[in-house]
């Protein structure tokens, strides 16, 4: 294969934006050949290419080799089965599914390794995030004691939340904020940090607007060596804060404003605690401001690998394995606040599922949907 057939099932705001840079061709060895979307008012500016109003229709046409699913969350299952059972190459938004379960069964449908199936998780290719992993795994920050990501800067209106009837639902969307805007933050805490071992969430349901999800979240983590994280989030502050701090034996780590200060230990603390011969000393310290490209991340460069993969067999950045990890953690963090008790991990996928069934079945919330104007969406990505 020369050159990857690529088709779109789902043309809100991520779909449109996949289907530009396919389109204008900012990918290479890549050509947008369908798309699909339930309203038909959405196709109507790709009728240069096939179009159908049944993803079903695009996935058993031949008209195409590989599909990004970028649909509300619940399809991203059903769509990614039937694709990868067509033997269709796939990258599917995030969150890959709503919940663990689901994606178990998403992920047992990928059974074939000839098959390219991976994540849209464009924060690993952030430059900013590459260089703290490669701080991490190098062991220039020790072993990892404490963790805090204050991540407040998803300010979303009511305007926002009336834009779709499925939107901050337990029905429509399954979740709010650790499920639409952190994603990409809990996979990244997965990524440099590994998974944690005991989490204690406090979600707020509806605490800044006018919806049943949570919009209001403190997250205490507990980690197998013993190391400790906290992760804060809202879509109701403003202006908000996006502060990713890490503390290590040799160090601190600080991210901010797109700056990432490294304040260095001559003597790791836990050693110079050891041998200190006065009650009050502290290991003198190096403050280093760690340079880093202006570049953010790239949602082309996460496709042109999965391009890469099909074509070449290059490894991919985000497996689509992989994102059960970040659905887990969400998981984990709502199902313990709903419980009101801390929660072990691996978390019982089978028993959150139940809940957030019952969740559905309970609901009486009433979604009012209004049109909204037209806004350049990008403003809302987060580096």
């Amino acid at each position: 294969m020369k050159t990857v057939r690529f088709g779109i099932i789902g043309l809100g705001n991520m779909g449109k934006y996949h289907a530009d840079y396919l389109s204008k061709q900012k990918v290479t060895r890549a050509e947008l050949t369908a798309v699909s979307d339930a309203v038909p008012k959405n196709l109507e500016r790709f009728k240069h290419l096939k179009t159908f109003e049944n993803p079903e229709d695009l996935i058993n046409s031949g008209e195409v080799d590989a599909v990004i699913i970028a649909t509300p969350h619940y399809f991203h299952t059903s769509l990614g089965i039937k694709a990868l059972n067509k033997g269709l190459h796939v990258l599917v938004e995030k969150p890959i599914s709503v919940h663990k379960a689901d994606c178990e069964r998403l992920i047992a449908a990928h059974s074939n390794d000839e098959q390219a199936f991976s994540a849209m998780f464009q924060l690993r290719t952030d430059p900013k995030f590459k260089k703290v992993k490669s701080i991490i795994d190098n062991g220039e920050l020790g072993e990892i004691v404490r963790v805090n990501w204050i991540i407040t800067d998803w300010y979303r209106t009511e305007a926002y939340y009336a834009s779709g009837g499925w939107r901050a639902t337990w029905k429509g969307e399954g979740g709010g904020v650790l499920l639409n805007q952190c994603p990409h933050n809990l996979d990244l805490m997965i990524w440099l940090f590994g998974a944690p071992s005991r989490v204690r969430g406090f979600c707020q349901l509806g605490r800044f607007h006018n919806i049943e999800v949570e919009d209001n979240v403190t997250a205490f983590l507990e980690y197998p060596n013993g190391a400790t994280g906290l992760f804060v989030t809202s879509t109701g502050e403003a202006p908000g804060t996006n502060r990713l701090e890490i503390a290590g034996d040799r160090g601190k780590l600080v991210l901010e404003n797109g700056r990432l200060l490294f304040t260095r230990n001559e003597v790791p603390m836990l050693e110079f605690s050891r041998n200190a011969r006065t009650g009050f000393a502290s290991p003198d310290v190096w403050n280093i401001e760690i340079p880093i490209p202006s570049t953010g991340p790239r949602h082309e460069e996460i496709t042109q690998n999965f391009i890469d993969s099909i074509i070449d067999g290059t490894p991919l950045i985000a497996p689509a394995e992989e994102g059960i990890h970040s659905v887990e953690l969400a998981n984990t963090i709502l199902f313990s606040s709903l419980q009101n008790k801390s929660i072990e991990m691996p978390l019982d996928g089978k028993a959150f599922e139940e809940k957030l069934n019952q969740l559905i079945a309970e609901s009486k919330f009433e979604k009012k949907v209004v049109e909204v104007s037209d806004e350049d969406f990008t403003q809302s990505f987060k580096t």
